[in-house]
């Protein structure tokens, strides 16, 4: 029977020897007396070398996992086939996933999904967390709670300077409904009062199309962002401080006017808010602003148009309303021979892209016309409203260049035509508001053709 030897050494906390390292352990830890196992020492000794292995495993892992060094349930290291350590692929530690600390399960992070700012597999859905009770920081307060997003009031110094961009753009773009949105998000308070003044001033010292754009916008404001009781109180600012907008407008009091004649027949204006002033004006724009609505209101009953009070603008005009306006404007110069009237009808049209369609008018009823009075007319009008710089140097030249391609169709009703087109393209030259380059492609019918039979097949010239 083999006797048990205790050693007090092997009790010692210090590591194992470069022999046990390599398997070779001489002493027979597992004893036997008598078919009984001895308890007490024995799974002492055994528990100490247990742990010892643990801990050189986890010092080595993150250095070393890759040599096949592992430990069988009794604490014994296990080999290969040949004694050595399996190899292993240096991917497998690149891609590794597990703890380095010796710590947990030994599953990967996360699931597999660890990683600087992820929390989680991709397709992962987090649903709502339900509010534990038991939770030390649980309040029954906040599980009826709504959030919402507070906009802070504007500021009185700022109200002009966010607002007047929006009104701006409006006059480019010319859709209420982004205005609208614009203005819903902001918390105007009570100083929505403010933005059917600041538009109107605006639209003062702009052009007409943008003051029809201007009473479109009131109209479309007011019951969406705006009362009628700020428009109301909006005409009443404006009434008071005309005697201001005078000084940069001076025809104010009747642009006022028109914008209040507007409103009433829009109905953002009671029709009782001109009786609101009678005989307690003292004023003398504001009175000349209320007897111009007042009047245009009676014109309205008469049957005329107030909501084209402004005029359409250029750009929303049909095509056939702006040649129609067109041949007017020449008619009516030809009778009267102002050429600034024309100019100042011509820049209220606000079509500078559409110039070209004027040229082409003016030179057409030159073609038609009989005498020499209309030839001479429109040449020293475009003459006019080119060193004007009305006319730019591109519209001059489509018009000219429209002419010489219907020229052909304009010839079956006036036979004279390309003869008079010739004799104008040479005057507008001489005149210098076209380049001889435009001059040369004036086209030309041929001008020679047979005579009779009995000329011996001769050519002469056409004449006229």
């Amino acid at each position: 029977v083999d006797r048990f030897v205790f050693n007090a050494d092997d009790l010692s906390d210090s590591f194992l020897s470069g022999e046990e390292e390599n398997g070779i352990i001489t002493k027979n830890i597992k004893n036997e007396i008598n078919g009984n196992w001895i308890s007490a020492p024995n799974s002492i000794h055994e528990a100490r070398l247990k742990a010892k292995a643990k801990r050189r495993l986890r010092k080595t892992s993150s250095r070393d996992s890759g040599r096949g060094d592992s430990f069988s349930e009794n604490g014994d290291p296990s080999r290969g086939t040949n004694g050595t350590a399996p190899p292993t692929s240096p991917k497998s530690k690149l891609l590794d996933r597990k703890s380095r600390a010796g710590k947990g399960r030994g599953l990967p992070k996360k699931g597999g999904a660890g990683g600087k700012g992820v929390w989680g597999p991709p397709g992962e859905v987090y649903d709502l967390e339900e509010v534990d009770v038991k939770d030390p920081n649980y309040d029954e307060a906040q599980e009826n709670c709504v959030y919402e997003t507070v906009v802070p009031p504007l500021e009185e110094g700022a109200f002009e300077k966010t607002l007047t961009p929006i009104v701006q753009e409006y006059f480019e773009h010319g859709d209420t409904n982004e205005v609208a949105e614009l203005l819903g998000e902001l918390n105007l308070g009570s100083m929505s009062s403010g933005v059917p003044m600041l538009a109107v001033s605006l639209a003062l010292e702009a052009k007409a199309s943008h003051r029809e754009l201007t009473s479109r916008l009131l109209t479309d404001l007011c019951g969406r962002v705006l009362s009628r009781s700020d428009v109301e109180s909006s005409f009443d600012k404006l009434l008071r401080e005309l005697p201001d907008l005078v000084l940069d407008t001076p025809g104010a009091p009747q642009l006022v006017g028109q914008f209040i004649a507007r409103a009433v027949k829009d109905q953002i204006l009671s029709r009782s808010y001109l009786d609101g002033y009678k005989g307690r004006v003292d004023c003398v724009h504001a009175r000349a602003a209320l007897d111009r609505a007042a009047v245009l209101l009676k014109m309205g009953l008469g049957g005329l148009r107030i909501d084209n009070l402004w005029g359409t603008g250029g750009g929303q005009r049909p095509v056939t309303q702006l040649v129609r306006e067109m041949t007017l404007l020449l008619k009516e110069y030809l009778l009267s021979g102002d050429n600034k009237e024309a100019e100042r009808c011509l820049r209220e049209l606000e079509v500078p892209h559409f110039h070209h369609e004027f040229v082409y008018e003016a030179i057409v009823m030159v073609l038609e016309s009989k005498g020499e009075k209309t030839f001479k007319m429109v040449l020293q009008l475009l003459k006019f409203l080119w060193v004007s710089s009305i006319i730019t140097v591109d519209q001059m030249r489509r018009g000219y260049e429209r002419v010489y391609m219907d020229i052909a169709e304009i010839n079956i009703d006036v036979p004279r035509a390309y003869f008079i087109l010739e004799q104008f393209v040479d005057k507008s030259f001489s005149a210098g508001f076209i380049c001889e380059k435009l001059r040369d492609l004036c086209p030309s019918r041929g001008r020679k053709r047979f005579v009779s039979e009995g000329d011996g097949g001769r050519f002469k010239l056409e004449s006229y």
